[in-house]
């Protein structure tokens, strides 16, 4: 099956979703919609993609090649059914001999071992396969229809059923699979629009390969998993169901989430055995948590990485490029930024940390600020191995800090600092014996007794 192609409609307006951005382009756990069906058939091994979008989607159409970037991109000039927009990718298929499976850019639950059912179905002899479910409440949904041998015989569409076929609920997904894109070619030259709705439904296609004594086998799922995302208030199911999948699979690969419903991952997250979650931490795309770290209370992390044993927070924010090598120490109310922060070195207290190196075993104080911007460009602070730096300092970039070196607490360091050096920058401090005194009899004495 590794010349499957998979046809991914995309070229819904999603009126319903109240939006500017088409309805495929909503993201769910930090990507786009269209993103998790094409990866779903990446990973169950269909290599070719074609997407069909329409009339000005050009963003639609760079979401997808930006995850699928060989996919043929085919526009759907009017929408006139599903039949006639997997017509509209007909060049990609066309003669073909390798299976087709038609999926949908706003069914972002589904997966891939479903996926590779459906296609070790086609594998095993059958010339047309359907992903059915059992629904509680089947309105809306088409429904499976049987033969007396318990052969899929058809699809009826609710608007086109009668009060019998109403009552099962056994219904249609709306994913189908077919062994050869000429098969699937010959069916859709064949469907017709005589139906409640004047269009031309992909699900006719079954009755048709029924009627010509076909192979049409159904792959049960379950309701989740194919939920399609029409408005705002469905796609929040979604990301609920998505969630509770993600923090299952953190959980079963050896990560402990105290309150695992208040932990927020996205698609690619990575996290390591051992791992460490404490309560209402939001982790962006692009995070890697190696084993043993943790993750203290009220943390933002995107596109960085976090090394074994060290810990984060709580209240602390790490931005894209941060870099904690292993047992490094980030506290509460810091923010790390395009910096590396190397093993064994603090950076506890209310501290930014931007386009920076802090090397093995450095102490940053409390307060301290790397200064990387001058309004026109950014600039590094390289702070060496051992370097303690003191509370309430701001470190004037591009400088470095040797190794061993100190900073006095409260400095402005705009030059370099040679190793094992104390560097301070700072007023002399005086002191005026009895001011205090005077100055309150001055004023006619102490206000505040």
């Amino acid at each position: 099956m590794t010349q499957a192609l998979a046809v991914v409609l995309a070229a819904g307006k999603g009126t319903r979703m109240k939006s500017d951005l088409p309805k495929v382009l909503h993201q769910l756990a930090g990507a786009p919609m269209l993103a998790h069906v094409l990866m779903a058939a990446g990973s169950a091994g269909v290599s070719r993609a074609a997407l069909v979008v329409g009339s000005g989607m050009d963003a639609v159409a760079e979401a997808g090649l930006s995850v699928a970037p060989d996919a043929q991109v085919f526009l759907q000039q009017e929408q006139m059914g599903t039949a006639d927009a997997v017509k509209a990718a007909a060049p990609a298929y066309g003669s073909a001999s390798g299976p087709v499976i038609v999926l949908y850019g706003d069914t972002p639950l589904l997966r891939p071992e479903t996926l590779r059912a459906v296609l070790g179905e086609l594998d095993a002899g059958a010339d047309l396969v359907v992903i059915g479910f059992e629904a509680a409440d089947p309105t809306g949904y088409g429904r499976l229809l049987f033969d007396d041998k318990s052969r899929l015989s058809g699809i009826r569409e609710e608007k086109d059923a009668t009060t019998a076929e109403r009552a099962l609920t056994l219904c249609n997904s709306g994913i189908m699979a077919f062994r050869s894109g000429a098969g699937l070619s010959g069916l859709i030259a064949r469907i017709g629009n005589e139906n409640a709705k004047r269009e031309f439904y992909l699900t006719d296609a079954v009755a048709l390969a029924y009627q010509d004594g076909l192979q049409t086998r159904v792959v049960l799922s379950n309701g989740e998993e194919v939920l399609g995302v029409n408005s705002r208030s469905e796609l929040s199911v979604a990301e609920s169901l998505m969630q509770r999948r993600l923090r299952t699979a953190a959980m079963e690969q050896g990560a402990t989430l105290v309150a695992p419903d208040t932990v927020f991952f996205s698609f690619d997250t990575v996290v390591g055995r051992d791992v460490f979650i404490e309560p209402n931490v939001f982790f962006a795309p692009g995070v890697v948590i190696e084993d043993g770290a943790t993750i203290r209370g009220f943390c933002h992390l995107e596109k960085c990485q976090v090394g074994a044993g060290a810990k984060v927070g709580p209240f602390a924010r790490l931005r894209p490029g941060a870099q904690l090598a292993a047992g490094a120490q980030v506290g509460n109310f810091v923010e790390v930024k395009n910096a590396t922060v190397a093993e064994g070195a603090k950076v506890n207290h209310l501290t930014y940390i931007g386009d920076a190196s802090v090397g093995p075993k450095a102490n940053i104080g409390a307060g301290t600020i790397t200064c990387n911007y001058d309004g026109f460009a950014k600039y590094r602070t390289e702070i060496g191995a051992g370097a303690f730096v003191g509370s309430n300092s701001s470190l004037v970039a591009p400088v470095k800090i040797g190794d061993g070196a100190y900073v006095g607490s409260g400095s402005v360091i705009s030059k370099d600092v040679p190793n094992d050096a104390l560097a301070l920058s700072r007023p002399k401090q005086e002191e005026r014996l009895g001011w205090a005194e005077k100055a309150r009899h001055e004023r006619g004495g102490d206000k505040s007794k």
